[in-house]
């Protein structure tokens, strides 16, 4: 068959399924098999796929259907125009959590971050996507990105080492939160577990086989958000920034944790469709 018409065929396979992104899908897992990208596929649409690689992409497909999410198949995911390393130990990263980084970049006391003292902390890293992409966009800050999963961690250390070079780029803890972290930061950013547990069983199965840690919020999606806002201020330098991704509809409830513990009026950071993705505020005294 030609790759033209092994490709119409998953499309039709993953339709039939329900997979809600059945041509996306179809074309990443072809496209990591033939070790080329969607536009190689275009190109290529009339070349024959050799039984070997149609194998290899049968089980892909297979293991599609069987609802594991296209990113842990072919074991990586582009996040801030860097191509991630991602296993099932991490959360996948996702478009939504581009906008802490922008957040990061474009919040008034980002100057703070742009020079050579600049100390940036990023909370529940995973995959070290937002450590790495703001370590990207600024180089000469020191950063640190903490998780409470050694695994995540030795995925994060990897991503370093690819993408930035250096698997030391990034100073790497592994703490609870704030439990292992000394020292003060201009910036702290979080993309914490955020799901109420009631809601863990209605998600796509693909969600549900992400790591239960990342996604597990507590009963109303706040008990990792309640501890870092509690123990962000010993940690936050005069002025210093605090944003933490959440869902829009548990933006209200945050403020007025913020509020409770003293922090300035927050200010919130909406996503590509419009939706309130981040809140930050920012230490008194600046």
């Amino acid at each position: 068959m030609t790759i033209r018409e092994i490709f119409y065929r998953a499309c039709v396979r993953l339709r039939d399924a329900g997979i809600e992104t059945p041509v996306l899908d179809a074309g990443v897992l072809l496209a990591a098999v033939l070790h080329t990208d969607r536009a190689g596929l275009i190109i290529a649409g009339e070349r024959t796929v050799s039984e070997e690689a149609q194998g290899a992409y049968t089980r892909a497909l297979e293991r599609r259907l069987g609802g594991e999410c296209v990113a842990y198949i072919v074991g990586r995911k582009e996040f801030w125009g860097l191509d991630f390393t991602v296993t099932p130990d991490v959360l996948v990263p996702r478009p939504d959590t581009e906008t802490l980084v922008e957040a990061a970049l474009s919040h008034r006391a980002t100057h703070r971050i742009s020079g050579a003292n600049g100390e940036i902390l990023d909370l529940c890293t995973g995959s070290g996507s937002v450590a790495i992409a703001l370590k990207h966009e600024r180089p000469t800050s020191r950063v640190a990105a903490s998780d409470i999963s050694p695994a995540a961690l030795a995925v994060a250390r990897q991503n370093a080492l690819r993408l930035l070079g250096d698997a030391e780029a990034i100073h790497l803890i592994e703490s609870d939160l704030f439990n292992k972290i000394d020292g003060q930061f201009d910036l702290i950013t979080a993309n914490p577990p955020y799901v109420p547990s009631a809601l863990i069983a209605s998600l796509a199965p693909e969600v549900r086989g992400e790591p239960l840690l990342a996604l597990d919020g507590g009963n109303d999606g706040l008990d990792l958000i309640r501890r870092i806002v509690s123990g962000a201020k010993p940690h936050l330098k005069p002025g210093g920034v605090l944003l933490m991704e959440a869902d829009s509809g548990e933006m209200d409830a945050i403020t007025r944790l913020l509020l409770a513990e003293g922090y300035e009026q927050p200010r919130l950071y909406y996503d590509a469709a419009g939706k309130a993705r981040v809140i930050g505020t920012w230490q008194a005294n600046e």
